[in-house]
């Protein structure tokens, strides 16, 4: 019988999982992660698992990849081409691990070891499982790099991981796991980290590879935009079993499962009106420009400076919500930190009418509880040896510290409460929080000092889509109560869209653009900026 094909004539599956389950052994008992699952993926299709956080989904992956944690027991069967995966020893499964079945994994930093250079990574990888003298594997780690768009291989053979974009560090892993011309890619949340324009960029490159190489793709990913542009089939997970599965556009169009309409539902929706336009100014930056020193090399030689953020202006009224925008390194989370002088930078700081730009820290200091700011992660930007309720009231032990103890433990239950969180977890440190309920945490830190303003660098990037939609009214809620004025940083044109009322559109540091959100997303005039409206709406780049 053909390998190819079962017993009933059909195309044999390239991957068989029958039954497989997951545990890990914890100290409050057996936790059961995946519950007894049942799939089949073919060869030359990409599958997409999708779930929100604890769904199950990358669990699955690591059980078939024999990359488990320690405390983690995968049971069941999960065949490649016939040959169970389950069970087999570390040295049984590297005849299948990255020669037949290779994983791109969620964040590539963590991933490449920084202190060996691309090519020497690649090199393992080959080495490993093909008998190729040095100069052909040479000639093979260029015709990877080559093969995945990095610019200019020759030289960047030679780079270390920290020499390289997020994006460029991507395509060197998929290079990597392509390395031997496996018959299954696993990609596990591979664009999650980047911005829209990359992301764009890496899915089509996955989709091409894969229609070059015949290979079948397995898709990790929390984003269902993705899986409707990119997917042949699909299977929902929530807490570990499948809930439904099907053709992407059918399950797209005609969900069954509850669970599978809430996750299409969670796309934020909706559009900012603009505030009234004699609502008072809360903030204006002039000029604000950032340089960097740069270090100087042997003997003192080379130095300079860097400009991160180059003569950049706003303007933002009470309740208004400006979002700024641009890829990795076009200085938007800089300029945030320069307008709430927590960096310094050149140029006119008026909040509220008074000049602030050339105020020391100590002057700031009464200023500081209505110029608040929340961190794109909120894990570590809350100590893990604080309880919640120290954590959110530690604005107030220096701005209010006639407060007594008592008060300020009734005032964290509040702002809990204004979040959407239960008081009663006031004790309880941020590791027992999901990632939702840890940005909500971090949100209640500032609004218990009653701001003005709240920078928002990133807050929903690392969220699943759901969590997304429901930070976003919060946000919504909050500024509407309280007469907020925002400034929303993000790569996430969508969230962007759905809470900012004017965007702001930064490249190498400049303001490319800037305008009523309808007028960005409908009618933009640069280039750069269209072509960032159209990634993340899933389009092909303007001309």
């Amino acid at each position: 019988m053909d390998r190819q094909t079962n017993e009933t004539g059909a195309a044999a599956p390239v991957l068989a999982l029958r039954g497989l389950k997951v545990s890990f052994a914890t100290e409050d008992g057996t936790l059961e992660a995946v519950k007894g699952l049942d799939l089949d993926i073919a060869r030359g299709e990409t599958f997409a698992v999708v779930g929100e956080s604890g769904s199950g989904k990358s669990q699955t992956m690591m059980a078939v990849m024999g990359l488990l944690a320690g405390n983690g027991r995968a049971s069941g069967s999960a065949a490649y081409r016939g040959a169970e995966l389950i069970g087999l020893s570390p040295a049984a499964l590297n005849r299948f691990r990255g020669a037949k079945i290779a994983m791109i994994f969620q964040e590539p930093m963590t991933s490449l070891d920084p202190l060996y250079t691309i090519g020497r990574q690649i090199d393992e990888v080959i080495a490993a499982h093909r008998r190729l003298g040095r100069k052909a594997r040479r000639a093979r780690i260029l015709e990877l790099l080559t093969l995945v768009g990095i610019p200019d291989p020759a030289r960047r053979i030679d780079a270390y991981p920290h020499e390289l974009s997020g994006g460029q560090r991507q395509r060197a892993m998929i290079a990597m796991a392509l390395a031997n011309e496996p018959d299954l890619l696993i990609a596990d949340e591979p664009t999650t980290a980047l911005d829209v324009t990359v992301q764009a960029q890496i899915l089509a490159l996955i989709a091409d590879l894969r229609q070059r190489l015949g290979m079948a793709v397995i898709l990790i990913t929390h984003d269902l935009s993705l899986v409707s542009r990119y997917a042949d089939r699909v299977a929902v997970m929530r807490r570990g079993e499948v809930v439904e599965t099907g053709e992407a556009a059918r399950v797209f169009a005609a969900p069954r499962h509850d669970y599978t309409r809430m996750l299409l539902a969670a796309e934020p929706k909706g559009e900012k009106a603009p505030p009234p336009p004699d609502a008072p100014m809360v903030l204006e930056a002039e000029g604000i420009t950032v340089d960097y020193p740069l270090r100087k090399g042997f003997l003192g030689r080379g130095g300079g400076t860097f400009r991160a953020v180059d003569g950049v202006s706003l303007r933002l009224r009470r309740g208004q919500t400006i979002g700024i925008v641009g890829e990795s390194g076009s200085g938007k989370s800089t300029l945030g930190r320069a307008i709430l002088k927590l960096q310094p930078a050149a140029g006119a700081i008026r909040f509220e009418g008074q000049e602030i730009s050339g105020l020391d820290r100590a002057a700031l200091r009464p200023l500081r509880r209505e110029m608040q700011l929340v961190f794109q992660d909120p894990y570590g930007s809350l100590s893990p040896r604080l309880t919640v309720a120290e954590i959110v009231t530690e604005g107030l032990r220096i701005h209010a510290p006639e407060l007594s103890a008592a008060e300020r433990f009734r005032r964290a239950g509040e702002a809990l409460a204004e979040v959407g969180l239960d008081p009663s977890t006031r004790n309880r440190y941020p590791h027992e929080f999901s990632g939702g309920q840890r940005q909500r945490i971090a949100i209640a830190r500032a609004m218990i000092l009653k701001p003005k303003l709240v920078v928002l660098d990133e807050p929903t990037s690392a969220l699943d889509r759901s969590v997304q939609a429901q930070i976003v009214e919060l946000l919504r809620r909050l500024q509407r109560e309280h007469d907020l004025a925002y400034v929303f940083i993000s790569h996430d044109l969508g969230v962007v869209r759905a809470l900012s009322d004017h965007i702001m559109v930064m490249k190498d540091g400049k303001l490319v653009e800037e305008g009523a959100t309808p007028q960005i997303f409908g009618d933009a005039r640069a280039d750069y900026t269209r072509n960032l409206v159209a990634a993340a709406l899933g389009e092909a780049p303007k001309d």
